[in-house]
Parts: C-alpha cells; sequence; structure tokens
C-alpha cells in the first residue's frame, strides 16, 4: 500500500511540475541547461527553430529560445509562438546591441540571457518570469469597459463578445493601464513596472505596443480606449 501511495504521489508530483522548453542548436548547451532543470521541472528539448514549433505544442511554461539558428532564427520562432501563446520567452544570445534587445521585445520576448551566462542566474531569472505568470494566472478579476470586456485570469479581451489577439506584451500595458483607469503613465513607468527595472530595451518600444493595440481595438470598435496625454503618458479611458 505504502509503495502505491509513494508511486502516486510522484505520478501527483510530475503532473504538477511546471514544464520548460530548451531550443539551442548547440546540443552541449541544450544538454547542459536540461541537466540543471530537470530536478526542478519537466524539460523539453528542441535544436531548430522548426522542432520547437513542435515541442511548443505541449504548452510550456515558460521557453529558453536561443536567437542565432540556422533556417529559422529565434525571432521568427518567438512571433510564431506569439501567435497562439503567451507563456514567458526568455532569448539566450552573444548579441549585445540595444537595436537586437529591442527587436527581439518587439517581437514578444520578455527578457534577453546573454552567453556565456551563470546558471545560477538563469535559474533566479526563470522563476521570477514564472512567478509573474503565476500571478496573472491567479488573478480571477473580469472587467467591462462598455462594449470591452477584460477577462485577466484568462489573458484575452473581446469586444461585444469578439475576442481580439493581443501579444502578452500588449496585454500586459492594458493589463496595468485598465487596472488603474484614469491614472496617467509615463513611457518609462509602463516600461519598469511591465520589463522590470532589470529590462534592458529602451521605453520608446512602449510608443510601438501602444499603436499596435489601438490599431488592433479600432478594427472592433470605435472607442479609443488608450488616451494620450500630451507631454505626460499614456491613460485609460474607463
Amino acid at each position: 500500500m505504502a509503495y502505491v501511495l509513494i508511486l502516486l504521489y510522484a505520478e501527483i508530483t510530475e503532473q504538477m511540475r511546471q514544464k520548460l522548453l530548451i531550443v539551442d542548436d548547440e546540443p552541449g548547451i541544450v544538454d547542459m541547461m536540461k541537466s540543471f532543470f530537470t530536478p526542478e521541472y519537466e524539460v523539453l528539448t528542441a535544436y531548430s527553430g522548426r522542432e520547437a514549433l513542435l515541442q511548443a505544442a505541449h504548452n510550456p511554461d515558460l521557453i529558453l529560445l536561443d536567437i542565432n539558428m540556422p533556417e529559422m532564427d529565434g525571432l521568427s520562432v518567438c512571433q510564431r509562438i506569439r501567435e497562439y501563446m503567451a507563456c514567458p520567452i526568455l532569448f539566450l544570445t552573444a548579441r549585445v546591441e540595444s537595436a537586437d534587445k529591442i527587436e527581439g521585445f518587439r517581437a514578444g520576448a520578455d527578457d534577453y540571457i546573454v552567453k556565456p551566462f551563470d546558471l545560477e542566474e538563469l535559474r533566479a531569472r526563470v522563476k521570477a518570469h514564472l512567478r509573474r505568470e503565476m500571478r496573472h494566472k491567479n488573478n480571477s478579476t473580469v472587467r467591462f469597459f462598455g462594449e470591452l470586456t477584460v477577462d485577466y485570469s484568462a489573458r484575452r479581451v473581446s469586444v461585444q463578445g469578439e475576442e481580439i489577439s493581443f501579444s502578452r506584451r500588449e496585454f500586459d500595458i492594458i493589463e496595468l493601464l485598465s487596472l488603474n483607469a484614469g491614472q496617467v503613465f509615463d513611457r518609462e513607468r509602463i516600461y519598469e513596472r511591465i520589463w522590470g527595472p532589470d529590462g534592458e530595451g529602451n521605453s520608446d518600444t512602449i510608443m510601438e505596443h501602444v499603436r499596435k493595440i489601438r490599431s488592433k481595438l479600432a478594427e472592433h470598435t470605435k472607442t479609443q480606449y488608450i488616451e494620450t496625454v500630451w507631454g505626460c503618458g499614456y491613460q485609460w479611458k474607463g
């Protein structure tokens, strides 16, 4: 009986473990990270962009994604995954130029890990992003703004029942502004609240994200939900 209970506990624990997808065309790096994370997480692996898209069908909780891969690079993979998944994506890269980082954030990345990296720092960043994701999932609030509905638990936005697809960062901005309707946030504050104090991009990317949000909303409603307060920032029209 005790043996059966142990097996049952092990099965339940395995099901509860969060799932990581590690993508890199260098098998040595993949094997190293898999060995490091396996005691704590369920680990999926991929060695190319196309393989990563197949593995993403297993709904990982977080993706560690190399940028420089042949055939389909990490930016392209990230853009494809963002079409249907909102889980955190952390880029692994040797690139350090600001322009590359901004391009990555625009593609839907949540963080950059520069090679060579310290495994303990990587673990800390993975845990931080997973904690943030759990906070989003535990938020069961639904709010209504006229014809628009924001479901914070499901991370969905709809107008008169028709769902609008937003990237992870776009929804994060909607969430921040709509939960604080009427409050003005400047670009720097939005960037710090969403990307975190260690974000290595540029607050100018907020303008691009807001432009995309407005464009998507405009296809479904004439109401301008995000207003520009000139010289100050943005606010949500409650």
